[in-house]
């Protein structure tokens, strides 16, 4: 045998790995068998899984079930672990075995090696620490993965998500307030509709992205219920008796959110149903970004032959071959990325709903992609805020121009001629290319009363008055004003 390899031992036998490896026999094994995609669970995951085993290691010492001396290595091992600093020690991919017990293993040798350093032997000693029988103790593979996946969900939420939309939000916000007084004529069906103001627009876009704040908050609660315990089926075999609470608690301390065990671990072993839930909202938030990318598109089209009201920031030549094109080339990575988690939350939730009898044996594939879709919209939305909307101008002459010539600005005379006579006025101006004031004027309609009633700075300010304006942009306190502000559909 060359140096550079060491005996690894399991259940099937022995088998040669790297010297180095700090994984050990399963590790190798899933290695050779699951050369799939080249893709590994992210490290957030890597490091969620290291704070079970540090967690466990902690209330097994204080159980007196694990020798404290063993139960410190752990636990300094796991943290380690938790920093980063054995993330190229989690190769084993993505499509593995449908429970994860591979990946479990993985953070249970790599852990198991690292303790045993610590304690003064080399990596792969299990006589001084064992994978199985001291890093996995009173747990499975069945409670650990789920709990890691949530773990590592609440990390991207809290800590990158939520962050990122809540600049986004103010800064659509900021925008709003800059253009505040900017009118410019709406559109419904792509078609001309009444005048507005630009901050308007960029108003309802924020309140938009508020609102998907709080149904995320509401939705990702759930993930707080761990079932840390449960083992192979739920019914906490081989589990030291108060190793779940102590356990969830630890955790609960480390990350500051409120973790608590489950009222049934049966239900979560069986069920990733926070998982598919928390995913469903984070799809609807892509549906809402994708549509915010597109209105920004179709708003900065031009600049001579487009719709040209906003101006977004350049941030690289849009082309190799016409000299001096510009693109949107933010919210066209925004779509890409919003298509994307479409994608992930579908695989989420077919996967989901794969499990049978007491397990779902698709968690890894669940944990990658709720935990990509979690990164790529915390990311994505980041750049956009930082990159795009802080720096977006408003084109103020043409949007007043499109305020101006809207023939939609007809609806203003509703109250004062009625619709027939409006329609006429409508019908006249579009036949003989005459603005609706020399349309009005031709047809008899008092100068005076036309120039009133299509006012449209005044007309933008009637519309305005009716939004709801909130008074805070955090998420919370979002059902309220939502209740408060339903209006009526209409399909104008």
């Amino acid at each position: 045998m060359s140096t550079s390899q060491r005996i690894a031992h399991d259940s099937l036998g022995d088998l040669k790995i790297p010297a180095t490896a700090y994984y050990g026999s399963q590790t190798a094994r899933a290695l050779e068998n699951f050369p799939i995609s080249g893709l590994h669970l992210p490290p957030v995951f890597i490091h969620a899984q290291a704070l079970i085993k540090w967690a466990a290691a902690k209330a097994h010492a204080d159980l007196g079930v694990l020798d404290a001396q063993k139960a410190l290595a752990i636990s300094q091992a796991a943290e380690e672990v938790r920093t980063g600093k054995f993330d190229s020690w989690f190769p084993i991919d993505i499509y593995q075995a449908g429970a994860g017990t591979s990946q479990n293993m993985n953070a249970n040798e790599v852990i198991a090696s690292r303790a045993a350093e610590l304690l003064g032997g080399s990596r792969g000693d299990y006589t001084l620490v064992h994978p199985n029988d001291d890093v996995n103790m009173s747990q499975s593979t069945n409670d650990t993965i789920h709990v890691a996946m949530q773990i590592a969900g609440m990390d991207l939420l809290t800590h990158q998500l939520d962050p990122a939309l809540q600049g986004l939000e103010q800064a659509l916000r900021e925008r709003g307030q800059t253009f505040g007084s900017v009118v410019k004529a709406g559109r419904t069906h792509l078609q001309d509709a009444v005048p507005m103001f630009l901050g308007d627009e960029f108003s309802a876009w924020a309140d938009n992205i508020r609102r998907h704040r709080y149904w995320l908050e509401q939705a990702s609660a759930n993930l707080l219920y761990i079932g840390l315990g449960g083992n192979a089926v739920g019914t906490g075999i081989n589990t030291k008796p108060g190793f779940a609470a102590r356990a969830v608690a630890y955790i609960a301390s480390y990350t500051g959110q409120s973790y608590q065990l489950p009222a049934n671990p049966f239900t979560f072993n069986q069920n990733p149903d926070e998982i598919v839930l928390v995913s469903g909202v984070l799809r609807n938030l892509a549906l809402a970004l994708q549509r915010l990318a597109n209105d920004l598109r179709l708003l900065s089209s031009g600049p001579r032959t487009g719709l040209a009201e906003i101006e977004l920031p350049v941030v690289q030549p849009g082309s190799s071959i016409m000299p001096g094109k510009v693109n949107p080339v933010l919210p066209e990575m925004m779509n890409m990325v919003a298509y994307q988690v479409q994608g992930c939350d579908l695989t989420v939730a077919q996967a989901g709903g794969a499990g049978q009898l007491e397990l779902n044996v698709m968690m890894p594939v669940i944990a990658a992609n709720f935990l990509h879709e979690l990164t790529i919209l915390a990311t994505a939305s980041q750049s956009l805020t930082d990159k795009c909307i802080a720096g977006i101008q408003a084109h103020v002459p043409e949007c007043r121009s499109y305020a101006e010539n809207t023939l939609s600005l007809a609806t203003a005379l509703n109250t004062a001629v009625g619709y027939e006579v409006a329609a006429k006025v409508v019908k006249h101006a579009l036949a003989q290319h005459l603005s609706l004031q020399a349309a009005g004027a031709s047809l008899g309609i008092d100068p005076v009363a036309l120039e009133r009633a299509l006012d449209v700075d005044e007309i933008a300010k009637t519309v305005s008055r009716t939004v709801h304006k909130p008074t805070t942009s955090t998420a919370k306190g979002t059902e309220t004003s939502d209740r408060d502000s339903k209006q009526g559909e209409n399909n104008d």
